[in-house]
């Protein structure tokens, strides 16, 4: 019986509007998610759990507010929820530094996330962690089989692969076949009271930070153009600006 562990990441909210004030990023008026990706990676390790045994701990880093995606993964029915205390920013080789503390510490044996983070889109992280540990890594994941084995499905020119694996693997989801379960009231009310098992790990020193943010230019507004006469000047504008033809 695994033991399974899934990673969860709070992101902005992708309908928020963002806002850079000075040179950072303004989230304090900005509802806090778990990152999309994440909630198929919760799917597919719930069902590995379902089909094989076990436990499926969800573990994040961050501080005291991620506790809120934490609990939402509890009230889908994971089984314990962790949190390594970090208030700082960090890059990926850091994070990925104190994910595979984490992962060691926990006795992980396989490790779903997200195929990448709504904020950054690295997608690094299940790749850079597998690499630390020295496991099987599989990205882009959009189903998994448990039955008779373990398997993967991800998309391979223009189709499918399916590919057997075998544990210790770390697995990066992408939207798959897999509906992602809602919480149900006794669930959430399970995920009030749980109690978050928070960890320390010392922080290596990240080797890149943030200089300063600015949101890309405004695009300029549409030109409209009605009647045949205008479709010569319609053509060079997408030949000439908008390189389409």
């Amino acid at each position: 019986m695994p033991n399974i562990i899934v990673l969860v990441k709070q992101v902005p909210d992708t309908n928020a509007k963002i806002v850079v004030s000075g040179d950072r990023v303004d989230l304090s008026s900005v509802k806090m998610v778990m990152s999309p990706y994440d909630e198929f990676a919760v799917e597919t390790a719930m069902k590995h759990k379902e089909a094989a045994g076990g436990e499926v701990t969800a573990l994040t880093v961050g501080g005291a507010g991620a506790d809120k995606i934490l609990k939402d993964a509890k009230a889908i029915g994971v089984d314990h929820i962790v949190r390594v205390e970090a208030s700082q920013e960090m890059d990926s080789n850091a994070l990925q530094t104190v994910l595979a503390q984490a992962v060691t510490e926990l006795g992980g044996e396989v490790v779903y996330c997200g195929k990448s983070a709504a904020d950054t889109g690295a997608g690094s992280t299940g790749p850079g962690l597998a690499e630390r540990l020295g496991w099987t890594s599989v990205s882009n994941v959009i189903g998994a089989t448990f039955d008779g084995g373990f398997s993967v499905v991800t998309p391979s020119g223009g189709d499918h692969a399916k590919m057997s694996l075998s544990l210790p693997a770390v697995i990066s989801c992408d939207k798959g076949d897999f509906k992602v379960r809602k919480p149900n009231v006794k669930g959430i009310m399970q995920a009030k009271r749980a109690a978050v098992d928070v960890r320390s790990i010392e922080v290596p020193a990240s080797s890149i930070t943030v200089v300063n943010q600015s949101l890309p230019p405004a695009k300029p507004a549409g030109k409209t153009y009605e009647g045949g006469a205008a479709a010569a000047e319609v053509a060079n504008l997408l030949r000439d600006e908008a390189n389409v033809l």
